[in-house]
């Protein structure tokens, strides 16, 4: 692929919930500017931007995919993103790299959970935004009802400026009102519409819709607003540039027809993109770094190279391959940049643009462009390639801690030997993933932001790595803390043949408020403690919590004032000093009534009006607590507080319940009481795993 100037590009972010066909408008783009020879479909496995084993299997969209297209001597990079909750994060890092976003909506369902999420994610990027109303071939496809719904959540300012030709299965093309012009379709043709006068049927909902897109935009314009008062109306150019002017300025956010299945109205997006959506530098400057000093960076060639990495992918062949965006600058291919965010230095041998898993050579890539290159030696997601001349550092990403842990166990010992490698390949991949030691359990433990989410990241250790491992119970993280007050004292006193060890503590216990951790306060007067031995009794109080008292979890949210004790010239030390603290806080613990917490989810379900009392009555019986609830539609919104334990299968529940046509996000909320029951069976439980441990090491 040839270079292409700032000016001619447009980076593209294409956004919306799962299964609202993404990828299949990903799909037409390519084929109708010529990318593919023909038109790729989702269930068949072979599209350009899911091509992971697992995409293809799942027939979802599991990690962003950038395609590079050309039309109309423009360079349009395509990023299609996963659009399921446990993926949102690598969708947000994603629109990072982008300039506009084109937020795709369902014509059946119209906009759902994740839909509105990402729309907030753009606003948040300040990102221009389109709408594509796809699958308007479908059964029970409407319009009129997604507009509603579009109206409903995103405001007025989403207006039409084109009408559907056709509904259902008798979809065959669009009117644009902004040119007053009809474009039909063949099924299995090239991609681009026909121009027909518009259907007699059509023209008098054309014209209404024609003249309120007028209104909306001669409101967004004084100069278009004076032509209006005057003239009555706007002339084709003045609306066209209005619309373009409007979309990139965020005043109003344009309304498109299209089926990605069967190539519909492909040719006009593109047409748009290249027309309304903004170049890299027309974009507000970047803000960076440098020298520790906030500065903001314009995208422009004439400004020393600069580049940040916002996906990082593993290939079987390629090795690592890093994703990332030209801030500014000119990056050659074999160019020597530092990784200013590491401090290392890194050779960018071979680079080109992204055609899904195909990459395309370039010999340079200029700002705003987005490029990928093969086995950086240090850089990983978030880090900024930048000329050793201005060090600049883009902010690093931001991602949300998982929701959800599994133990995993190699099924065997050469297994074992491999695991901890590739995982920390694929934690390079996906930042949403980690891997650590559970320090109470000894379980090798891998958290994410559901169970799918870990399931994929097994399957893939099996399927790229050739280790098998087996998962287990998901660990829900309790945490313990106490609800009343104690006033103990700990004192260790051990005589032997020389030195002896003396230590001795008064402390006071008290709770604190969720979410405040553990303080640690120093009250002692007139000496009774020297101070150096203070910080010894502090690390032993730690120490000793973080071990837990009723079932070995962390304690939390608890305050101890040391406020008094006594000490030994010749037999007190730190150590001495540190397990009187220990005997303290266990002595305290039997009086401040210790409690345990379980980890409550904010869990948002969508699902048809008609199960809302059914999944009501599912989340009663988990423990939930309704939030909140809201009416769309035809479309339910259930909002809850659900603690974690009894969310681990809802997702095969929910599908089971509502037939497939319900969907549900969850994050974490807070930490609440475990009820006395279940807490009783939580403590018996750790109880028997630590004395199953005790056996075995007998």
């Amino acid at each position: 692929m040839k270079p292409y100037e700032t000016k001619d590009i447009r980076n593209v972010g294409i956004v919306g919930h799962g299964h609202c066909g993404k990828t299949s408008v990903a799909a037409g783009l390519l084929y109708a500017a010529g990318a593919t020879n023909r038109l790729t479909r989702v269930d068949e496995g072979n599209t350009v931007t899911d091509f992971d084993e697992e995409e293809i299997n799942r027939k979802l969209t599991i990690s962003s995919a950038v395609a590079a297209i050309e039309w109309k001597k423009t360079k349009i990079n395509l990023i299609d993103t996963p659009g399921f909750n446990m993926f949102i994060n690598d969708a947000k890092a994603a629109l990072i790299a982008a300039d506009a976003a084109v937020v795709v909506v369902d014509a059946v369902a119209g906009v759902e959970a994740q839909t509105e999420r990402m729309w907030k994610t753009a606003e948040e990027y300040n990102l221009p935004r389109a709408i594509v109303i796809n699958k308007l071939d479908r059964d029970r496809a409407s319009f009129e009802r997604t507009m509603e719904s579009i109206h409903e959540r995103f405001g007025r300012n989403a207006v039409p400026i084109q009408l559907p030709l056709g509904n259902d299965k008798d979809f065959r093309g669009v009117i644009d009102l902004m040119r007053m012009k009809a474009f039909v379709y063949t099924i299995d043709g090239d991609g681009k519409g026909k121009e027909v006068p518009i259907p007699e049927e059509y023209a008098e909902a054309a014209k209404k819709a024609h003249e309120e897109l007028i209104e909306t935009v001669a409101e967004g314009k004084d100069a278009l607003l004076e032509e209006f008062f005057e003239t009555g109306t706007l002339p084709e150019e003045h609306v066209i540039q209005g619309v373009d002017e409007e979309m990139r300025e965020q005043r109003i956010f344009p309304v498109l027809c299209m089926s990605g299945l069967h190539d519909i109205g492909s040719d006009r997006l593109l047409e748009l993109i290249v027309e309304a959506f903004p170049t890299p530098d027309g974009r507000p400057p970047a803000k960076v770094m440098l020298n520790g000093e906030e500065i903001e960076r314009p995208c422009s060639d004439k400004l020393p190279a600069a580049a940040f990495v916002f996906k990082t992918t593993a290939d079987q062949f390629a090795g690592r391959l890093s994703f990332f965006r030209v801030l500014s600058g000119i990056i050659k291919d074999d160019a020597h940049l530092c990784n200013s965010t590491k401090n290392t230095e890194e050779r960018l041998a071979h680079i080109g643009s992204p055609l899904g898993k195909t990459i395309l050579p370039v010999t340079e890539l200029h700002a705003g462009d987005i490029g990928v290159v093969a086995k950086l030696r240090d850089t990983l997601t978030g880090d900024t390639l930048a000329d050793r001349s201005s060090m600049v550092v883009y902010p690093p990403l931001k991602v949300p801690e998982p929701s959800i842990a599994f133990a995993v166990e190699a099924k065997s010992r050469g297994d074992e030997d491999r695991m901890g490698n590739a995982l920390h390949k694929l934690l390079e991949e996906d930042l949403s993933l980690r891997f650590y030691r559970d320090p109470q359990t000894k379980d090798f433990l891998v958290a994410g932001t559901g169970q799918q989410h870990v399931e994929i990241a097994v399957s893939r250790l099996k399927r790229r790595y050739s280790v098998d491992v087996t998962l287990k119970a998901p660990k829900i993280p309790y945490r313990e803390t106490i609800r009343g007050t104690a006033d103990v004292q700990g004192r260790h006193k051990k005589q032997t043949g020389g030195h002896g060890q003396f230590g001795d503590c008064w402390i006071r216990m008290e709770p604190l408020p969720r979410g405040a951790k553990f303080q640690f306060a120093n009250e002692v007067f007139g000496g009774a403690i020297p101070k150096n031995y203070i910080p010894a009794v502090e690390k032993g109080i730690i120490e000793t919590a973080e071990r837990g008292y009723l079932a070995g979890y962390p304690m939390v949210d608890f305050k101890v004032t040391v406020y008094d004790g006594s000490y030994h010239d010749v037999d007190s030390s730190e150590l001495a000093f540190k397990l009187a603290a220990r005997k303290a806080f266990r002595a305290g613990m039997t009086t401040a009534k210790p409690a345990l917490l379980e980890p409550v989810m904010h869990v948002e379900i969508q699902a048809p009006v008609e199960y809302a009392g059914d999944l009501m009555g599912d989340l009663n019986g988990r423990r939930g607590r309704i939030a909140g609830m809201d009416t769309q539609g035809g479309t339910q919104i259930i909002k809850a507080h659900v603690p974690m334990a009894e969310m681990l299968s809802y997702q095969s529940d929910l599908t089971s319940m509502t037939q497939g046509r319900a969907s549900f996000s969850m994050e974490f909320d807070h930490y609440d009481y475990v009820p006395q029951l279940a807490a009783e069976k939580v403590v018996a439980a750790a109880k028997a795993a630590r004395a199953g441990e005790v056996e075995e090491e007998d």
